[in-house]
């Protein structure tokens, strides 16, 4: 098994030198603990290692933090610390009497839970981090910033993938999980049927009072048919049969176990006939087209949702050149009621340029109408525009509007 090296290594490592904890939160198998073991060994100190997994250090933590937390001395690695929130108030008064860097590293599957009891415990002495599945640039060695629609810097980009159809499906349908991309596992069916029932099974059944596995598979199986579109309760209801309450509560755990994430409408006080529903998207693809049971790459290029995907991983991958980069994405979409959309807003600076996302080798100028609406806007200036696609080379329909092709995110 190769070890693929992780964009926030450098900021896991400069952090450590700034914070006395840091929190590295994201879902199953993505990699955290191999990526934090893996810095260890660069570490000057040596550090401890505890995982919450361990049913008996689990009892420890929750029972006596106290004494778990003289057991196991900083520095240390706790993995899965969203197992004992107790221990918050003890780490902070250890951080507090001694204000060493590095102390405490930690990791957790529960985004949303858990960073909740870090803010009431340990805030101003916690770096957070988020970590996803491997990102196309992060597979190809290349250490790309995050995406910003600028010719000289994409003109200095080297491909991470080759751009062409085949080849982005292969991705797509593959997924971008550590244990796939580095050939540890090779039977990629296999691999997401043991993740849903060993890891998300689990963790779900312990966010939850009660809960029917089947009923909650056939609900994901709905959400990931849905990927890339507007959030419809009413619709997700009925296709898993069950009620709106019930997909409200279940669409949380999933965003909080880090399956899902929520693109938001751009908004301000002169657009107002805008619509106010978010989109819903996966972080990793792989799962969508398992869950939605597209058998083959090219089953999944030439299939209906063959659009919807290869939207979702283009905000996947944009959306993770910035958490990577240890960047916060100011990244939104725009919808009005007279259906003008554009597929991505970027906010920086006062600047809103607006990005296109089309499964398409030929783009043309009138997929970019939509860009008109943000003429009239006075709050802010309107940036260099894009159509990301499946062109095979960087080019420009003209002189607002660039021509990107996928491997260049």
């Amino acid at each position: 098994m190769s070890y693929i090296k992780r964009h926030l290594e450098t900021h896991v490592l400069d952090l450590s030198r700034e914070y006395p904890v840091l929190l590295l939160t994201g879902p199953r198998q993505v990699g955290k603990t191999t990526m934090l073991k893996k810095l260890m060994q660069k570490e000057k100190r040596p550090r401890n290692y505890v995982t919450l997994d361990d049913l008996n250090e689990r009892s420890l933590a929750v029972r006596d933090p106290a004494m778990f937390l003289q057991i196991h001395q900083p520095p240390v690695l706790i993995d899965e610390v969203q197992y004992a929130p107790e221990l918050f108030t003890y780490i902070k008064i250890l951080v507090d009497k001694k204000r060493c860097p590095g102390d405490f590293w930690l990791t957790g599957s529960q985004l949303f839970k858990l960073m909740r009891g870090v803010q009431e415990s340990l805030a101003g002495r916690v770096a957070l981090l988020n970590l996803f599945s491997l990102s196309q640039s992060e597979i190809a060695g290349s250490l790309a910033g995050p995406f910003t629609v600028s010719l000289p810097r994409l003109q200095n980009l080297p491909p991470t993938v080759p751009f062409t159809a085949p080849t982005i499906f292969e991705r797509i349908w593959q997924g971008s999980m550590p244990a796939l991309c580095s050939r540890e596992v090779h039977s990629r069916d296999i691999y997401y049927a043991s993740y849903l029932n060993t890891y998300l099974e689990r963790d779900i059944q312990g966010l939850l009072n009660s809960l029917d596995a089947l009923k909650f598979m056939r609900f994901m199986t709905a959400v990931a048919a849905r990927t890339g579109q507007l959030l419809n309760y009413k619709g997700l209801a009925d296709d898993a049969d069950i009620n709106q309450a019930t997909v409200k509560s279940w669409l949380n755990v999933l965003e909080t176990l880090g399956i899902i994430f929520y693109l938001h409408p751009y908004a301000n006080n002169t657009l107002k006939r805008t619509i106010k529903a978010p989109k819903l998207y996966f972080y990793d693809l792989g799962l969508v087209c398992y869950l939605t049971r597209w058998s083959t790459p090219e089953v999944a290029l030439s299939g209906a949702m063959s659009g919807a995907l290869f939207e979702n991983y283009v905000v996947s991958e944009i959306m993770k050149s910035y958490w990577y980069h240890a960047v916060t994405p100011y990244i939104y979409y725009y919808r009005d009621r007279d259906t003008k959309e554009i597929d991505l807003l970027l906010e920086e600076d006062g600047v809103l340029t607006p990005v296109e996302i089309k499964k398409t080798m030929h783009p043309e100028k009138r997929m970019t109408s939509a860009f008109t609406v943000l003429d009239s806007q006075k709050q802010f200036k309107r940036g260099t525009g894009a159509i990301i696609c499946l062109h095979d080379k960087l080019s420009a329909i003209d002189e607002q509007t660039l021509i990107v092709p996928v491997g260049l995110i």
